[in-house]
This record gives C-alpha cells, sequence and structure tokens, in this order.
C-alpha cells in the first residue's frame, strides 16, 4: 500500500492524502483548499497531483475548506466516486461549498476586469456555485461508530474528533492479502472541556498515524479564562472606550462558540446592554444546522439547555442577511458587537468592517483563531503599522487582541493527551501534517520527549509504502 503526501504538507492549509492499494483501489483523505497565498494559491489548487477520475472514495474528516474546499474541483474534473463523511460534516459541505463556489465566481468576475484593462484574456473560476451543488451528489453520510466496508478490501470508522460539528478522526482496516493495515487520520484535533462539542474520543489501536500539528508548540489558556477574556474585551471595548468590538471568526464552529459564551454572559446578568450581530449568512446557516445535531453535544450544553431553550440566541444578538443591513453597521455610531467571517481576515464581509474602522482607536480588533502567516490577519495581528485592503493602504490604529484559547485546535498537551489510547510498541510511524514547519519541528521535540520517537514530517509529494 503506497501512501502520498499532497497538501497540507510542512504548512497548515490543502489537506489531501492518497492512499492507493495494492489492488488500484485509490482513496483519498480529504480535499482541502490553499488558502492565504494570493495568486499563488489559485495556481497551487489547481495543480492536484493526481487524476480526479482514478478517485474511487474520498473520505472526508470534516467540513472546514481547508479540508473539503476542492472537492467540488476534483468533481468537475471527472471524480465521479464516493464521499464519505459524517450527516453533520455533509450539512455543513451542502452550505460551505456552495458559498465558496459563489466567492470563486465573485472573485473571478472582478479579477477579469483587471485582465481585460490589461488586454488579457478572462480567466476561469476554480469551480462555480452549480459545480458545487452537483458535487453533493456524491456524498454519502455514516454515523460515528458505524464501520462501513469498501469493496470488502477497506473497513472505515469515524471517531468524534471534537474539532467541529461533525468532525471526525478516520480509522481505516485495509486488507491485503493475509495482511491488515490498520491506519488513523486524525483530521483536525479538537479542544478538552469545550463548551458545546463532546470531546475528541479514544479510537482503536492503529499501525500508521496521520496526525495533525497546528498548535504543536503552543499551550492555550483554559475557556473560563477565555469567556473572562471575551467579557473584559467588551466592557473595555463597548463601555469604556464607546467603541465597536470586531470579531473576525470562521463561520464553522468558531462563530457559534463566541455566540455560546456570549449568551452565557448574557444568561449570568453580565454583559452590558449592547447590540451584537452575527454579520454573516454562512454563520446564519451553520448556526441551523448545528441546532440540528444536538447528537453532537457535550453534557455541559445539554443540561444548560434546559434553562435556556436556544443556546444561539439572546435578546440583543441579531442575526444580519442582507448586504445593505450589513453595510449599514459601518454607518453605526452605537457602541456594539460584530461578528463576522472570514477568521483568518482574507474575505467575506469582516473585510468591509475592517476597512471601516480599522484605523480607529476605538475600534477593538478582537482574533480567536489561528492566521496563516501570509494572511491579513497574521500581518494585523503581528502588528504591521500599515495593510493593504482590497489594494488599498491602511493604517492600524486600532487596538488589537487575541483569544488564542476559542481555536477548535488543541494545544500540544491535548494533542499527546489525544494518543494516549495508542499502545507506542504498535504504533510503528507517526507522519505529522497540517503545521507550519517549525511548530512540526518543535512538536516531533516534544513527542520525542514523552517517548514517541518514530515521527517523520513529509513533504509535498512524499510517497511511502506501508
Amino acid at each position: 500500500m503506497k501512501l502520498q503526501f499532497l497538501g497540507a504538507t510542512r504548512e497548515v492549509t490543502g489537506s489531501k492524502h492518497l492512499i492507493t492499494t495494492k489492488s488500484g483501489l485509490k482513496i483519498l483523505l480529504d480535499c482541502g483548499m490553499y488558502q492565504g497565498k494570493g495568486l499563488e494559491t489559485d495556481a497551487m489548487n489547481r495543480d492536484l497531483g493526481f487524476d480526479p477520475a482514478e478517485i474511487d472514495y474520498l473520505i472526508l474528516s470534516h467540513a472546514h475548506i481547508d479540508h473539503s474546499g476542492l472537492i467540488p474541483y476534483i468533481h468537475k474534473l471527472g471524480f465521479n466516486g464516493t464521499v464519505l463523511c459524517t450527516p453533520a460534516t455533509r450539512d455543513l459541505c451542502s452550505i460551505m461549498l456552495a458559498d465558496a463556489g459563489r466567492i470563486q465566481e465573485q472573485d473571478t468576475r472582478t479579477f477579469n476586469k483587471k485582465r481585460k484593462a490589461q488586454g488579457l484574456a478572462p480567466v476561469e473560476p476554480i469551480y462555480t456555485l452549480e459545480d458545487a451543488q452537483s458535487a453533493m451528489n456524491c456524498f454519502i453520510s455514516i454515523p460515528y461508530h458505524k464501520p462501513f466496508n469498501i469493496e470488502g478490501e477497506v473497513k472505515v470508522e469515524f471517531f468524534d474528533a471534537g474539532h467541529i460539528l461533525g468532525s471526525a478522526m478516520v480509522y481505516l482496516e485495509i486488507k491485503e492479502g493475509r495482511r491488515t493495515i490498520r491506519l488513523g487520520f486524525t483530521g483536525d484535533i479538537g479542544r478538552y472541556d469545550k463548551r458545546i462539542l463532546k470531546d475528541p474520543e479514544p479510537f482503536p489501536q492503529v499501525d500508521y498515524l496521520i496526525m495533525e500539528s497546528t498548535y504543536g508548540d503552543r499551550l492555550h489558556t483554559t475557556l473560563d479564562t477565555a469567556e473572562q477574556e471575551l467579557l473584559m474585551a467588551v466592557l473595555d471595548t463597548c463601555t469604556k472606550k464607546r467603541g465597536k468590538l470586531i470579531i473576525p471568526s470562521f463561520a464553522i464552529g468558531r462563530a457559534q462558540e463566541i455566540i455560546y459564551a456570549l449568551d452565557r454572559l448574557e444568561h449570568a446578568k453580565l454583559l452590558p446592554d449592547i447590540d451584537v450581530f452575527v454579520d454573516s449568512p454562512l454563520s446564519v446557516s451553520a448556526t441551523n444546522i448545528m441546532r440540528l445535531h444536538t447528537e453532537c453535544f457535550n453534557d455541559d450544553i445539554v443540561d444548560y439547555c434546559r434553562t435556556d431553550p436556544d443556546p444561539f440566541g439572546f435578546n440583543r444578538l441579531q442575526y444580519i442577511q442582507s448586504i445593505e443591513a450589513s453595510k449599514e453597521l459601518n454607518t453605526r455610531h452605537k457602541p456594539c458587537v460584530i461578528i463576522s467571517a472570514s477568521g483568518m481576515m482574507e474575505a467575506g464581509r469582516v473585510k468591509h468592517h475592517l476597512a471601516n474602522h480599522i484605523d480607529d482607536p476605538s475600534t477593538t480588533i478582537l482574533c480567536v483563531g489561528y492566521c496563516e502567516p501570509s494572511t491579513l490577519g497574521a500581518k494585523i495581528m503581528r502588528g504591521d503599522r500599515t495593510v493593504s485592503i482590497f489594494g488599498r493602504p491602511y493604517t492600524v490604529r486600532a487596538e488589537l487582541r487575541r483569544i488564542e484559547s476559542l481555536s477548535g485546535h488543541g494545544d500540544y498537551s491535548e494533542m499527546i493527551n489525544y494518543i494516549g489510547c495508542q499502545d507506542r510498541r504498535k504504533l510503528k510511524k507517526i507522519f505529522l501534517v497540517h503545521g507550519e514547519e517549525q511548530t512540526q519541528q518543535n512538536f516531533r521535540e516534544t513527542l520525542g520527549e514523552v517517548g514517541w520517537t518514530r515521527v517523520d514530517i513529509p513533504a509535498f509529494r512524499d510517497e511511502v509504502e506501508l
């Protein structure tokens, strides 16, 4: 059996890993977009490194675009196999991939206007809304803990990874003659003791493990601290400075965590009398999907719902859908909280809010998750005094804050805890993916210190025989 690493190698986005069995069966683990590298991103996303028509099955760990975002593209290029994922992941993909298709079309129209002015030929979007909708016909959903057999050769089973709604650790048993290879793919590993989702759960013993490493050199503060930090950001910005608190957030997972934290603060009568806006149509749809999948909720939020039936709604919270209502927020002079996508500040409505407020000292920009180093979010949060938004320079005068403990990714201590269910003597190799190279080097050293010595960091398009 061959395993080839085709994305998220020594970097964080573009998750893709190709399995080829001795019989010729081809299984792709994830099919994610590269994000945050400007014009380079487009070329990287179009260069797949495999023929989509040859892929028999695609096993999807979760719905985030850096794991699922190229599924419509490979479908457009000839993939007509089966996409296997959990029910919640399928529901989220139905809105996320459609949204990504719309963005591709809009961005391409804007880009082609510039090309036309330069006398250049137009380019095609990577895929369209129609492509995304068509690709959903390939999806089959499988609940956690229900083994699924692929052509009598491979057994697939999903275990809750606790990262976002529906996220899964993928467990595979691959038969090759009398030999069975047990391969695990963590997808993205969630945090423990979260407010909404269940903890990452143990998984069966594997021979080889493909493991994410996003926060492989960091420790998060506790979620109790995060809630207090969020409250202080609201009080300092909206009460003391009488300004706006802008929270760039991923539409799936992070946005709901923040909304629920604010709901808890409101329920405890700690939140000041200010308006909170969720300005992201995708976040609105994702929140509605989350309401449907309470099977993914932990006991704490189930208990909380006994006294507050809607943990994602309170009197001063408004969900914004229309463009007109979104624009009105920028001319509003009252203090408020604006939660808006995207988390890395690269696209979506949040860029308009930043363009209108980033030079205002009464504004606070609160970063609540990971930003790929080349993104606008990373440039702002590392302290660049001038940044480019929509091609124009802006001086950063807004206050900058960060709460990393709201991240959906476990830190290095939590990831080490996660693999504690494995016997070191039986796990032959760990392959670190989905992390910046220096972070991975640091994480490999930390793993070695606690006894995990057989750890590789594959490069792009590396291939190994298992």
